[in-house]
């Protein structure tokens, strides 16, 4: 995995923004030909679907700004659609706007329920339902940036561990959805406590804070670095085997091992790490993932600190790699 220049405000500062973008899920030809023309003169793409099932695949894949849904649709009804993109932690966000020929109130109503962002009946303007669009998809970046915010954890600007159990769920579902390698680690900082007790809290906190800008320089950009608590961290790997999850750790921890301190030229901190990857048919749910991590990072614990141990579920427990491989 190559090393990530980053810094610890990096982290908690938005990515650049991608072009927006909104999936338009509509059996229509023409609709498709208007709204693509006159979005694109907004710079905005169009997504196109025409049936429930494409829709739903391309808001997965897409993460699109906006969503334009029409209510009749074949196989699958416009509501059914709206109640699985928002019962879906990859697309719950994404503003979606009703487009239908239907008038009735309680249709209307439905659609607000089930978590619509706004209605608009076909014929349309086109000036109205750009100008719909627009404020949808700028609430949902004021939206964003709030959420954004109230994931990082302050002290060292990785993200935290509400935004950790949201992102584990997203990945593990891509992983079921499309076969990926997934892994996931928690690393636990030896002997915290010690620290805190003959150098004082104020040190520890330099010591959490270094060790968070160590992870986003030794993470690739789409690792996903959070601080669990305390003096514990989660590393969310997406596309990585267990080997390559276990050099990573393993590079993280002799990086960690040789690191010197401020004012303490003699001071070395270490750092366990347990892993999970996706070999195990057992895990299916972010909870046994973690289980899986927790029981690795014990056995590291108990076998010694400043190691990097793997999940074996013969076992129930963590194993060094070199064993595993045997």
């Amino acid at each position: 995995m190559p090393e990530q220049t980053s810094s610890v405000t990096m982290n908690a500062t938005p990515a650049p923004e991608r072009q927006q973008s909104v999936l338009l899920i509509d059996p229509a030809p023409e609709v498709h030909r208007m709204l693509s023309m006159r979005l694109r003169e907004d710079d905005i793409a169009l997504v196109a679907a025409m049936t429930g099932e494409e829709g739903l695949e391309l808001a997965e894949s897409h993460q699109p700004s906006a969503i334009i849904l029409e209510l009749h649709l074949p196989r699958m009804s416009g509501f059914d659609l709206l109640r699985r993109l928002k019962s879906n932690p990859a697309t719950m966000h994404a503003p979606v706007i009703m487009l239908t020929a239907s008038e009735k109130a309680e249709d209307k109503v439905r659609a607000f329920e089930l978590g619509a962002t706004d209605y608009v009946c076909k014929p349309f303007n086109m000036s109205e339902l750009r100008a719909r669009i627009g404020g949808a998809m700028r609430i949902r970046r004021l939206l964003h940036l709030l959420e954004q915010r109230a994931q990082i954890d302050g002290m060292t600007g990785l993200w935290n561990r509400a935004y950790f159990n949201d992102k584990l769920a997203a990945e593990i579902a891509h992983m079921q959805r499309t076969g990926e390698p997934l892994a996931l680690a928690i690393c636990d900082l030896d002997k915290f406590k010690h620290l805190n007790d003959t150098l004082g809290h104020p040190f520890g906190d330099v010591v959490i804070q270094g060790f968070a800008q160590l992870l986003l320089r030794q993470l690739r950009s789409y690792d996903v670095a959070c601080r669990y608590g305390g003096e514990e961290f989660a590393l969310i790997l997406p596309s990585a085997t267990l080997e390559e999850a276990f050099a990573a750790c393993d590079r993280i921890r002799r990086t960690l091992e040789a690191r010197t301190w401020p004012g303490q030229p003699d001071l070395v901190v270490t750092a366990s790490f347990g892993l999970a990857d996706c070999g195990l048919d057992s895990m299916t749910n972010p909870a046994s993932w973690i289980e899986a991590a927790d029981r690795s990072l014990y056995s590291a614990k108990e076998s010694g600190r400043n190691r990097v141990h793997v999940f074996d579920a013969r076992l129930g427990a963590g194993r060094e790699m070199k064993r595993m491989a045997a």
